[in-house]
């Protein structure tokens, strides 16, 4: 049997990393497998119905390099991938009522108020299950308040009394209170279906074998399967991902700041590195890599090493994840990623390809960029006492001797190129026999005003030029001369 997931996502908004997380898995799970992967709009929710939440889906998918084999978009034989066009077409009404014809399903006509005084107490919780009322309605009654044009619903008929168990690849066999089902609405009185009902109705016609989505549907699986045995239909195989929390083992909510997919592209990580990254929320392959493209995941995808143990989003690790791929990124690639956060700060005729070269293997997300570059526009203020530096063995007086005694010999030296210059600096080390850092250090520090840089000294000069190079020297010398002297 060839296996058929989808990705059903609703059209409320930007893309939560949970949703990633199931697009991926269920994408991971029919590939490795060579199975169809489609996509499927649920847009049955018209209240928080958002547009540009499907070109933000579309996106998505087509950024992250999930690429569906079916959907609105490729028309495969059991369309349309919509569910407010299938519900035009009448689908879901025609499956309710076939329901009620056999006594699986009823017309409820209950009122707001009726259905807000029914609430029960159970296992010490106040919820609310609707009393079947409706359920002893005649067929004459029905009928006359069907033409009447009585607001109504259709509900599940669910048994009060046994258990229902069910079976899930992640987290066992389940079973469940059959009190605590409830009679489902499975038509709301717009006409829409609800997502449950829609859910399994297309699942089946669509041939999906194996459903994976949130551990927050598992307390919701009993009542599907209760509409596939109704139907007489098999149950598909359901993969149920564990809870991705915080750091702080909370739910990940969007006011984390990084709750969502574009949320993380805009904060300068890597769609390849997010997908990464994701897929290690809840799995891990049995070698234990961490990097791996997504043609690897599909190869090493195994939904049956899914921990049922919420998954922490670790943002910590997902910089450094990101840092390792740009690290990989071929270096005009990345300049053009880089040339926006480069531009903010730098507007100074300089070689900004060469900067960006130098800064890549630095930084974890891209506005990162800034703050390694920034004193290349302009020299920031700094403290003196960053010319200390004990491994160097550098302290105050040093660096005055040395910045003074390089700023002459730099003065009457015309090749500014970076191999020039350290061969000339590396003569004047020889010659006061010290080591590299004791020169370098405070030369460093006068011309970025920074502790870390992208790179050496005469690196920085290289790039600063000559006549910029020597004013930020003479500045370090009169710096250092203002406090010692």
């Amino acid at each position: 049997m060839k296996i058929r997931t989808r990705f059903a996502p609703s059209p409320t908004g930007r893309m939560h990393v949970g949703n990633l997380r199931t697009a991926l898995y269920a994408y991971l799970v029919a590939k490795h497998e060579d199975g169809d992967f489609l996509l499927r709009i649920e847009d049955t929710d018209q209240e928080r119905y958002m547009e540009e939440a499907v070109d933000i889906i579309y996106r998505t998918m087509k950024r992250t390099g999930l690429i569906h084999d079916e959907g609105p978009d490729k028309e495969g034989d059991v369309g349309p991938y919509v569910q407010s066009e299938r519900q035009k077409e009448g689908i879901y009404l025609k499956y309710a009522k076939k329901l009620i014809d056999e006594g699986k399903a009823y017309y409820c006509f209950c009122d707001k108020e009726r259905l807000e005084g029914l609430t029960q107490i159970i296992d010490g919780k106040e919820i609310s299950v609707y009393d079947k009322h409706c359920l002893g309605l005649s067929k004459e009654e029905v009928e006359a308040n069907l033409k009447e044009g009585k607001p109504y619903v259709i509900r599940q008929n669910n048994p009060r009394e046994g258990s229902t168990s069910f079976h899930d690849e992640i987290y066992g066999d389940i079973t469940v209170d059959n009190a605590e089902l409830d009679d489902m609405i499975l038509i709301k009185s717009d006409g829409y279906p609800t997502y449950n009902f829609a859910n399994v109705i297309d699942d089946h016609l669509m041939g999906i074998t194996h459903v994976v989505r949130g551990n927050e549907y598992l307390s919701s699986s009993p009542k599907y399967n209760r509409l596939y045995e109704a139907f007489g239909w098999e149950i598909p195989t359901y993969i149920h991902c564990p809870l991705i929390t915080d750091e702080d083992h909370k739910k990940l909510a969007k006011r984390s700041g990084h709750s969502s997919y574009e949320d993380l592209l805009e904060q300068g990580f890597l769609s390849e590195a997010i997908v990464n990254f994701v897929a290690l929320l809840g799995w891990s392959p049995e070698d234990n890599k961490e990097i791996m493209s997504l043609k690897e995941l599909v190869e090493k995808f195994d939904y049956h090493h899914i921990n049922k143990s919420p998954a922490v989003f670790d943002y910590t690790k997902l910089k450094w994840m990101n840092g390792e791929y740009i690290k990989a990124m071929d270096n005009d690639a990345f300049y053009e990623m880089a040339m926006p956060y480069i531009k903010e700060v730098i507007h100074k005729d300089l070689d900004l390809k060469r900067i960006a070269d130098m800064v890549k293997t630095r930084i974890e997300i891209f506005p990162d960029i800034k703050d390694h570059i920034d004193f290349f526009e302009e020299l920031p203020e700094y403290d003196s006492s960053m010319y200390v530096h004990k491994k160097m063995k550098t302290d105050k007086e040093s660096s005055l001797q040395v910045l003074t005694e390089v700023y002459e010999i730099l003065s009457a030296h015309e090749d500014f190129s970076n191999d020039a210059l350290y061969a000339l600096l590396s003569d004047y080390v020889g010659k006061k026999g010290v080591k590299n850092g004791f020169v370098m250090w405070p030369i460093r520090t006068a011309v970025s005003g920074k502790q870390m840089t992208p790179g050496g000294a005469t690196e920085l000069m290289e790039l600063l030029g000559k006549e910029e190079s020597l004013k930020r020297i003479k500045l370090g010398i009169e710096k250092l001369k203002a406090e010692l002297l």
